[in-house]
């Protein structure tokens, strides 16, 4: 089994490579943006802070691209801290609903924006309010995001964080490929789940909870604690020759070899670090 990704394979689900890792929004920075997912739900919030001028732009670009990568159910864009006087965010806003409407579920991408904004002025005048939906309060659009079809293909356990709980993911993993019919993830998949949950009981130490999620002709995998440290993949790491296949007991450099996409975000208790498992182009 081959677990090494070229760049240009991961890049056919994102121009933005993995790992997808946010770095902690400092309100005292001014700019800047914030994200926070809801595991139960699969809605990833990405709030938005500052004036709109270039830095923002590329950063927000990037956090869209990232937040689309985790394959949510709902991306809800909260715009009520941005200052767009001219309204020239609009075209990124318009981007990330085209961006999610194809994906396999399709992600339904919506902002909030207060209504006495020009930015929300010019959303409606210019009839983009019929591509994409548009709340002037995070509570509308919570509500509308809670009205929207479920994913289907899911499974979630909660596990202690004690020596058996890799292999009870393992075996959760097992489950869904045998059951969903894809057999050919299955290796990778169960790899990653095990390194993601030796992680969590290593370095939290909390209840742990495992979703395992099917993404078109891939697998999503979530595991949540309550550490809310984001991880950081290390340097240091053996390259490995064509066909290796990494052992257990070596971490995110495992993850990063044999996920598609991966990557973490912060939770209302902690955090969630998640990996997509898709088939790959063979070098």
């Amino acid at each position: 089994m081959k677990v090494a990704a070229t760049t240009a394979a991961r890049r056919r689900y994102a121009d933005v490579d993995p790992p997808y890792l946010f770095d902690q929004y400092d309100p005292a920075t001014g700019a800047g943006v914030d994200v926070g997912l809801d595991v139960d739900s699969s809605l990833l919030t990405l709030a938005v802070h500052g004036t709109w001028e270039q830095r923002l732009c590329q950063d927000t670009h990037t956090a869209v691209r990232k937040c689309l990568g985790e394959h949510p159910a709902t991306l809800l864009i909260d715009l009520q801290e941005l200052a767009d006087p001219h309204a020239a965010s609009i075209p990124t806003w318009l981007t990330a609903r085209r961006l999610g409407v194809p994906m396999a579920p399709p992600v339904e991408v919506m902002i909030c924006v207060p209504d006495d904004t020009p930015l929300a002025g010019k959303l409606h005048r210019t009839g983009a309010d019929r591509m994409l939906p548009i709340y002037s309060t995070m509570a509308r659009a919570r509500a509308a995001a809670a009205e929207q079809v479920p994913l289907t293909g899911r499974l979630e356990i909660r596990l202690r964080p004690d020596d058996g709980a890799a292999a009870t993911a393992r075996g959760v993993v097992t489950n869904a490929c045998i059951a969903w019919r894809l057999p050919e993830m299955q290796d990778r998949a169960r790899l990653v789940v095990s390194e993601l949950v030796l992680n969590s009981v290593e370095h939290a130490g909390t209840e742990i909870t495992v979703i395992v999620s099917r993404r078109g002709n891939g697998l999503h995998l979530a595991v949540g604690d309550g550490d809310p440290r984001l991880p950081r993949l290390l340097d240091g790491f053996p390259a490995l020759p064509d066909g290796a296949v990494p052992q257990r007991g070596s971490g995110l450099h495992v993850v990063h070899a044999a996920a598609t996409l991966w990557g973490a975000m912060p939770t209302h208790d902690g955090k969630v670090v998640w990996a997509t498992i898709r088939p790959w182009t063979r070098r």
